[in-house]
């Protein structure tokens, strides 16, 4: 039995006989869709509520405290050996629940944490990236792909960029909703203006053809579809990389089969046969190229404080990691061994 139906219904109350209560993690999913998280967050909140409930013998949360969180994070730590981040995310879905849904503080935790490694990002040269974009496939791969090295940008953020997003009077990029729901500014690079363009024409030429067919709709954030029905089928909302496929939104309820953006699997496959293709032996993933642009930027002069704000970090001392892999570190230092 799927631990929700055990007990598990509603946050406020125990169901009253011949009431049907919504079950907890329903509760939890509307919750979270009120507040604008995103659908990872989610599906990632769940799982954990999810895996805490059958630890505990598919007791009902309300009935657990402290003491049940901290065994449950200990566990992950010291028997599952989990990462830092994992464990944390772990935390913040139960303090969500217990937070948002009991409105219940839990006490001060004492419980084993992970250990947080140090790890350096993946940077890869100018001449790899070079040879792993000549093995990508044409666009719109290979442009989303520059894209990533150009801007900066997350591979997801990459994905949902709208018509509306790119401003080629200004040359920027307007990245919405990124991490931590904040929005920002990205340089839009001039080499990719042309192919941009072009890619645009193709969308809008597809949506043309979409809305002949009685469709041509695309999910919109919030409650923009409520306030401004027609925004869905006009084109500055369409997503610059679409799906080739429609689909159902997985948290929608209306039914409609709408045009999604391209998934991020697909980038994220292409990018690694394109290594291997090349012939890099570094540990390639879209993220790379992120690394990548924050580190280029700074070799060439960038102010640390402007790549903070390109990449949209909260604290200066996330962007500092990149000090520790420019050119003029480790690679910048004539070995002894060479002066002999």
């Amino acid at each position: 039995m799927h631990p929700a139906g055990h007990s598990v219904t509603n946050a406020s109350a125990r169901p009253s006989a011949g009431t049907r209560q919504p079950r907890l993690l329903d509760l939890v999913r509307t919750r979270l869709r009120t507040l604008h998280y995103s659908k990872r967050t989610e599906e990632s909140y769940v799982g954990w509520l999810v895996r805490f409930i059958r630890f505990h013998g598919l007791k009902h949360p309300r009935d657990l405290g402290g003491p049940d969180v901290e065994r449950f994070l200990s566990h992950l730590a010291t028997e599952r050996h989990v990462a830092a981040s994992t464990q944390n995310q772990a935390l913040a879905a139960i303090l969500f629940l217990y937070t948002h849904i009991f409105d219940k503080e839990l006490p001060a935790l004492n419980a084993v944490r992970a250990k947080r490694p140090q790890r350096l990002p993946v940077v890869l040269g100018a001449s790899e990236i070079r040879d792993l974009i000549a093995h990508l496939p044409p666009d719109p791969v290979a442009l989303m792909v520059e894209l990533l090295y150009g801007t900066g940008m997350r591979v997801l953020e990459c994905c949902r960029l709208r018509v509306k997003d790119i401003d080629f009077d200004r040359n920027q990029i307007t990245v919405r909703e990124g991490k931590g729901d904040k929005d920002r500014m990205v340089p839009l690079p001039a080499s990719l203006v042309a192919r941009l363009r072009e890619q645009l024409r193709r969308v809008e030429n597809h949506h043309r053809e979409d809305v002949r067919n009685g469709g041509g709709s695309v999910w919109l954030p919030g409650a923009l579809a409520v306030k401004y029905p027609q925004a869905a089928t006009e084109f500055r909302w369409q997503y610059v990389f679409p799906s080739s496929r429609l689909s159902l939104d997985p948290r929608g309820s209306d039914g409609v089969r709408r045009r999604h953006h391209l998934d991020e699997t697909t980038l994220q496959k292409a990018v690694r046969r394109a290594a291997n293709r090349a012939g890099i032996t570094k540990k390639v993933g879209c993220h790379a190229f992120r690394h990548s642009f924050a580190t280029h930027l700074l070799e060439s002069g960038a102010d640390i404080r402007t790549v903070q704000t390109l990449l949209g970090h909260a604290d200066v001392s996330t962007t500092q990691i990149y000090t520790h892999v420019l050119r003029r570190g480790a690679c910048g230092v004539v070995s002894p061994l060479d002066r002999l």
